[in-house]
């Protein structure tokens, strides 16, 4: 009986201690890098983020338990496309984002690109938009962040027109680090759907082709990834979740 009562007490002390250790373990970070640009060329119209790039893969990794971290060139307010608030582009996600203050201020209060480390995280993430196309691709501080991730074997992530970030990027032997590599983004065809083609900076499958990239794409609107090693790229806005998912596998 003596002994029972010791075995009992020694496993509860366990389960406390294990219980106790869950509290304190920190949860799993992921960066997010999104756009400060929000003039959309010279058209007098407003651009930025997509809010439907950031909304779904925000709230998929806030349900995973996973803390996710903003960060802008700028810092402060990170700009939506006026567009992406359209009623015909709401989602399940965004619908709960305008419903969430806290998700709401994490976007007003980001924290400059300078001031994160990738010491501190798991993965990065790039949600799309226009604005990317303007500041991101040739942001040296974003350009710098990625190649920290990438040559510390951590996963790098890409959304529509977030590649546009991987434009100037190069490897340690001063390649683009796209030459060679599978990746996607905002097609031609998408852009031309649009009507910005002669207002974007670039068009952005070209850009990609012309650094080196195994550009391809899927059907337009639809979701398509591709994956190369610790590269990630969606196509565009359907493709957030499913970038999303594949870049969790890859933290896990």
């Amino acid at each position: 009986m003596k002994n029972t009562i010791q075995n009992l007490l020694v496993a509860l002390f366990a389960i406390a201690n294990l219980a106790t250790y869950a509290q304190k373990a920190p949860k799993a970070k992921v960066l997010f890098v999104l756009t400060s640009h929000d003039k959309l060329g010279n058209t007098g119209e407003l651009t930025g983020s997509w809010i439907e790039e950031f909304a779904t893969p925000y709230y998929f990794f806030l349900d995973k338990g996973i803390e996710v971290v903003i960060a802008t060139p700028k810092g402060g307010q990170a700009p939506i496309d006026p567009k992406s608030n359209d009623p015909s582009f709401q989602t399940a996600s965004t619908k709960r984002f305008y419903a969430d203050p806290a998700a709401q201020k994490a976007l007003r209060t980001t924290v400059k690109i300078t001031a994160v480390k990738q010491q501190d995280f798991k993965a990065v993430f790039y949600p799309g938009g226009h604005g990317p196309m303007w500041d991101l691709s040739t942001d040296k501080h974003s350009i710098q962040l990625i190649q920290d991730f990438y040559h510390n074997a951590k996963p790098i992530a890409f959304v529509c027109h977030a590649p546009a970030a991987l434009v100037n990027v190069k490897d340690k032997d001063g390649k683009y680090l796209i030459a060679g590599k599978k990746v996607t983004g905002f097609s031609n065809t998408e852009e031309e759907a649009v009507k910005l083609t002669q207002v974007v900076p670039f068009l952005l499958e070209d850009k990609l082709k012309e650094r080196g990239g195994m550009y391809s794409k899927g059907a337009d609107w639809g979701s398509y990834v591709v994956e190369d090693g610790l590269l990630l790229s969606g196509q565009n806005p359907q493709s957030s979740e499913e970038v999303a998912t594949k870049l969790l596998a890859k933290i896990k």
